[in-house]
């Protein structure tokens, strides 16, 4: 299914199951069937008495490319998924972001706190306050001819995930060199829904969890032992401890 955003841009979704809604941003170069379905997070939530609502964020999946940089602001894709949440006629969702996703799902609690009744933080802790440092060198390297031309092994992590999403390079490029300005602890101190941050033990995209536990103040933290950004996202205490979070939120 799709809708088109406010710039009228075409977002791709779906709605899986029934119950309360649970909104799922995906991440960077990612998409909503790997983020989501193939990691068995669709079929959890399903389980669990959760309706899923996915979509694939402007420039990735089945979205609209665009390869204007202003054009991926992070508040602009929060709006993305206000919208979204509009089309289908939710007042109150939950919402689960992972690492770009958890950024996007940050400023739609903070911006749109009468939409959020919970939210889900993942993947991305410390630096969502100290903000990213390897844009262009990432950037660089998703525009290259071949993946062989990039020496710099973050970088090049990055092109070949694209690759195996089946991302259009160029479009990626325009949304990494977006506005990446680090939320302010002023900013997360106005969240007032109940928020859980998770990230592994390994994960040095991620940073620390405790830092941005303690800017929220209705926020709890989880460390996934041993696991790296990749190896998170499937993770079954991950999906489990969720489960725990959302059954906790009264509202849902």
């Amino acid at each position: 299914m799709q809708f088109r955003s406010a710039d009228q841009v075409i977002i791709d979704y779906d709605v899986w199951g029934v119950g309360a809604p649970v909104m799922l941003i995906h991440g960077f170069a990612s998409n909503a069937q790997v983020n989501w379905v193939n990691t068995g997070w669709v079929k959890t939530l399903n389980q669990s008495g959760y309706q899923a609502i996915t979509f694939d964020n402007r420039g990735h999946g089945q979205s609209g490319k665009l390869y204007d940089p202003s054009e991926y602001d992070p508040q602009v894709m929060a709006e993305d998924a206000k919208n979204l949440a509009h089309h289908l006629n939710h007042r109150r969702i939950a919402v689960i972001g992972y690492s770009m996703g958890a950024r996007i799902a940050a400023r739609l609690t903070i911006h749109h706190p009468e939409l959020i009744s919970a939210a889900v933080f993942a993947g991305l802790a410390a630096t969502m306050m100290t903000g990213f440092s390897d844009a262009e060198r990432i950037a660089l390297a998703l525009e290259a001819e071949t993946s062989g031309e990039t020496t710099d092994a973050t970088a090049r992590n990055y092109r070949t995930f694209a690759e195996q999403t089946g991302g259009d390079l160029k479009a990626l490029a325009a949304c990494m060199r977006a506005s990446r300005q680090a939320i302010r602890e002023e900013e997360l101190g106005r969240i007032k829904a109940p928020v859980l941050v998770v990230a592994g033990s390994e994960d040095a995209t991620a940073g620390p969890v405790e830092p941005l536990v303690k800017a929220i103040p209705n926020a709890r933290g989880i460390v996934l032992p041993g696991r790296d950004h990749m190896k998170a996202v499937g993770d079954r205490m991950f999906k489990d401890e969720v489960i725990k979070f959302l059954k906790s939120v009264p509202v849902l």
